[in-house]
């Protein structure tokens, strides 16, 4: 299956994403003029009402255009661009759970993957101090509470 959601930068929402058991390939780029990342995943290993459960819970979906700490703007805000019925019903039910979410949720129009130099760039660059000051307290926090849906790799 796949899936497109934008919680803040692509480089958090990518480098979380990728460590979890069931997805497959993370792509970070642009639908609807916002920082997004679109996954492939086995929902047989994860089930898409998991994948939101993170989504939600390492990001804030209150904060109107700043989901982050630092990145502030309309190509920040939180939103999920569901592919199919199904996708559109288990987020609208995930986000009314939640008091004061803003996260939009939108049918999926087109995404436009981010040039190379943005793909894998946690990965890429942990040592540089936006990922040691904004990722990596989201890894963190990913380990400590998913750890068990982590991929055997990054624990």
């Amino acid at each position: 299956m796949i899936a497109t959601l934008a919680g803040g930068c692509f480089w958090c929402t990518e480098a979380i994403f990728r460590r979890l058991k069931g997805v497959e390939k993370v792509t970070p780029g642009y639908s609807d003029h916002v920082e997004a990342i679109q996954f492939t995943f086995d929902q047989k290993i994860i089930p898409y009402e998991k994948l939101l459960e993170i989504f939600f819970h390492l990001h804030d979906p209150t904060r109107i255009q700043q989901p982050g700490t630092l990145d502030t703007g309309p190509e920040y805000r939180s939103a999920i661009f569901y592919h199919d019925e199904a996708q559109k019903k288990v987020a609208l039910k995930m986000k009314s759970e939640i008091p004061k979410a803003i996260t939009e949720i939108v049918p999926f129009m087109t995404f436009y993957p981010a040039d190379e130099s943005h793909r894998e760039y946690y990965e890429k660059n942990s040592y540089q101090p936006y990922c040691q000051v904004i990722i990596d307290p989201k890894i963190q926090k990913l380990m400590s509470e998913y750890r068990a849906d982590v991929k055997p790799e990054y624990v």
